[in-house]
């Protein structure tokens, strides 16, 4: 019998309980007991609503307090010096919450969060391990084993999911001393090996071990090191199921195949290609367990599209066949039951991660008994589903595809040289060396969201609520020209999300009233959907903004979100290509960015926070990628003068295998996040010899520590010895949207300090 299991399952909950206990926590409104009672409530829910959906081996483990790879961190005891409990305490949640957000302390400047990245190629961010040559492993954080305890509790047939020793130390970084991070992997599997038989002792008999780098080119040593490891592990306790997934194992098949472990997950709607050979290369006692369903888009399945696979593969492997999601719902919204709202026939395009799981359980249900009547009825309502989206005509815009076609090579060129345009831009701009500015944002208070929802419930009329945000950006003009900062900002307070503002007011999306899936820690974004061709029927931004300038006479920078990152963090169509709409999606921003330059606007930051995100796994499908990505950028903020300047910004990301991809956007100016990582994501900038201004971030916005004068100043001394001077920016890393305004301007006044005490060095200098 094909058996239905689950990857793991979003833990926010349909109402996103974990963000608002987490935040209370925080706050001290909510003590430790309360929320860990709102953990246990969620955790709970969500077993059940996946046994009621069909599936019968349930995930555990992939509930966490902030991010998985930080609970992973805890458990093996791989706790940074600057958090370690003193003596032999054991860490607390306020050990995990001090890794991920730092500590402040007003006399010696606290501990810095350790620094964060993105989960392979998703939104969602992940706390990196940090390791020492002479890192040690221990069992130091029971919270899996008391999970498993409270399913079986429950009555609960569980799998736990633990990520895989590969995978863990390939995401971490050295620390200290030079030395080989995979010379850890013989100290910290004694650990799995303690894992496996407490988990068995607790009546366990299945583990799901998560090694997602097996689809991406290893080096050939990680390579040698799966077998070693798994040889290793062989002779420890429970079934084994090694879960891949992101994308095809390529020329991993064979060594994931091979591995002596009795199960192997794999990711068909990244890679349906591996299908076929798989059924060749897998062993005759192993489990196959296939991800027929999308875990992170939130389209309906074609369910017989995918039960066609799995009949075949049902006929080769017979009951040693799994059915499972692509990889963990945690990339999908809740449960699409919640949404009252959506058009009806767009709602049944859709599934969020209560129906995925009904979908997988209905797919097993079909291998088994295809001539069930639940199965034939969800089998016809599936054809019905995809007939109507492929004949819809609020698809298909004959314009949008009209003026795609019109669009020549000279569109995606700015008229003359960065070294030309620079020089007109800083004789009409006159800006002194270091100039400060902010990403954009700052920080959303609630009466800036009581506003925007009595207005979105018509109880403020349009007036009531243009004044409600004029009295915002004024406030925030304000508060930048007393703090001394060059170029200003508008707040943004009138955009709930720096996609979501954007969509709303494009043709070709949809949206969702509780479609939240996790960013990282309480940070929740709402995907919207794009369902058709993508146009802009009107400006967007630019009352707003002008109405900002009209109160200040320093530069006013637009800020808008770029086509790469408007797609990378929608949930993107599956009939058209990421690259046709990313296409459409730069023609509608380029018509913003020139009513911009045309209502005086003279920098326009088109943030690009997800175009590294967007980069393929594999370095072959990499060029493709780069080239469709950068002249998508290019086309949007092309259509200008070479006296306006554009910036762009990006955050969170590994530079050194795309920087001449980003240099061949030809931005003007790139800020970027640096502060977490001590500058050293300045190191791709320098050897490559980045020709274009930047603005490396000097304080880190995740966290509520404010930094002290001399931080900065140090960041941006290391900063100056590898970028020109006069080629420097400063800025925070990132938008301030999530921060309250007395540390926002307690950190912006010692960044501006900070540029100050620069222009010294470089007056002295001179």
């Amino acid at each position: 019998m094909a058996l239905a299991h689950n990857l793991g399952f979003p833990r926010i909950g349909r109402d996103r309980e974990l963000k608002k206990a987490q935040e209370a926590f925080w706050k001290g409104e909510l003590d430790e007991a309360g929320l860990r009672a709102v953990g246990s409530e969620l955790r709970a829910a969500h077993w059940q609503v996946q046994k009621n959906a069909g599936i019968e081996l349930l995930p555990v483990g992939d509930f966490a307090w902030y991010d998985q790879v930080l609970t992973h961190s805890l458990t093996f005891g791989v706790i940074p010096e600057r958090f370690r409990p003193h003596g032999d305490a054991k860490p607390t949640l306020q050990t995990l919450f001090a890794m991920a957000r730092g500590v402040s302390d007003s006399c010696c400047g606290g501990a810095h969060a350790q620094e964060m990245t993105k989960w392979f190629d998703t939104n969602y961010h992940y706390l990196v391990p940090e390791f020492s040559a002479d890192q040690q492993f221990e069992l130091s954080w029971e919270q899996l084993f008391e999970e498993v305890e409270e399913a079986h509790a429950l009555g609960h047939a569980v799998k736990p999911v633990v990520i895989g020793p590969l995978t863990y130390l390939w995401l971490g970084k050295t620390k200290g001393a030079d030395f080989d991070k995979l010379d850890l992997v013989e100290r910290l599997l004694p650990l799995y090996g303690q894992i496996f038989r407490r988990l068995a002792a607790q009546g366990v008999e299945w583990v799901q071990i998560d090694e997602p780098i097996l689809a991406l080119d290893l080096p050939q040593a990680w390579k040698n090191a799966f077998e070693r490891t798994y040889n290793l592990l062989q002779g420890e306790p429970l079934k084994k199921l090694v879960a891949t997934y992101f994308g095809g194992l390529d020329d991993n098949l064979g060594l994931a195949a091979g591995l002596p472990v009795d199960g192997l997950h794999l990711d068909l709607v990244r890679a349906p290609e591996q299908f076929p050979t798989i059924l060749d290369r897998l062993p005759a006692y192993k489990i196959l367990s296939l991800g027929v369903v999308n875990g992170r888009n939130v389209w309906r399945c074609d369910l017989e599209k995918s039960l066609e696979v799995l009949r075949h593969a049902h006929e080769r492997v017979g009951e040693r066949l799994w059915v499972a999601p692509s990889c963990s719902l945690l990339h999908s919204p809740v449960d699409l039951e919640r949404e009252d709202k959506l058009d009806t026939e767009l709602k049944s395009w859709l599934a969020f991660a209560v129906q995925k799981c009904a979908e997988v359980a209905l797919l097993a249900r079909a291998v088994n008994q295809p001539q069930a009547p639940e199965v034939r009825a969800a089998l016809e309502q599936s054809r019905a589903v995809q007939a109507s989206r492929a004949a819809s005509p609020r698809i298909h815009k004959p314009e949008v595809k009209a003026r795609l076609a019109a669009v020549h090579a000279q569109d995606s060129q700015r008229r003359s040289p960065f070294a030309e345009r620079i020089v007109k831009q800083r004789a009409g701009l006159n800006l002194p060396e270091f100039p400060t500015t902010t990403i954009g944002s700052f920080p959303q208070t609630s009466a800036i969201r009581l506003a925007r929802q009595a207005f979105r419930q018509g109880k403020l009329s349009a007036a009531d609520y243009t004044e409600a945000m004029h009295s915002e950006i004024r406030h925030a003009v304000e508060i930048q020209e007393n703090l001394g900062l060059d170029v200003l900002v508008h707040g943004e307070a009138e955009r709930n999300d720096m996609v979501e503002y954007f969509a709303e007011q494009l043709d070709g999306y949809l949206f969702t009233r509780f479609g939240w899936v996790q960013s990282y820690g309480s940070r929740c974004v709402k995907p919207a959907v794009i369902f058709g061709d993508l146009s802009r029927p009107q400006a967007m931004t630019v009352a707003w903004i002008r109405y900002a300038q009209s109160l200040t006479t320093k530069v006013m920078k637009g800020m808008l979100t770029g086509p790469v990152t408007m797609l990378m963090w929608s949930f993107p169509r599956e009939d058209v290509s990421r690259e046709t709409q990313a296409r459409q999606l730069a023609l509608a921003i380029r018509d913003e960015v020139v009513d911009l330059e045309a209502a005086g606007i003279r920098i326009v930051q088109i943030d690009e926070a997800a175009f590294r995100e967007g980069l393929p796994l594999r370095r072959s499908d990499w060029g493709r990628y780069l080239d469709w990505a950068t002249e998508a950028f290019r086309l949007c903020a092309s259509g200008v003068r070479d006296e306006t300047q554009i910036h762009t910004h990006m955050c969170y990301s590994e530079f050194n295998d795309v920087i001449e991809s980003i240099a061949a956007m030809d931005a003007d100016v790139i800020t970027i996040e640096t502060s977490r990582s001590d500058m050293e994501l300045l190191e791709a900038f320098e050897k490559f010899e980045y020709p274009n201004e930047i603005g490396p971030g000097v304080y880190d916005i995740h966290s509520p520590r404010v930094p002290g004068k001399d931080e900065m100043v140090k960041l941006l001394r290391k900063a100056a010895q590898r970028i020109p001077a006069e080629r420097l920016w400063v800025n925070p890393d990132c938008g301030l949207k999530t921060r309250a305004w007395p540390e926002t301007e307690a950190a912006l006044v010692n960044m501006v300090a900070a540029a100050r005490e620069l222009r010294k060095d470089v007056a002295l200098l001179g």
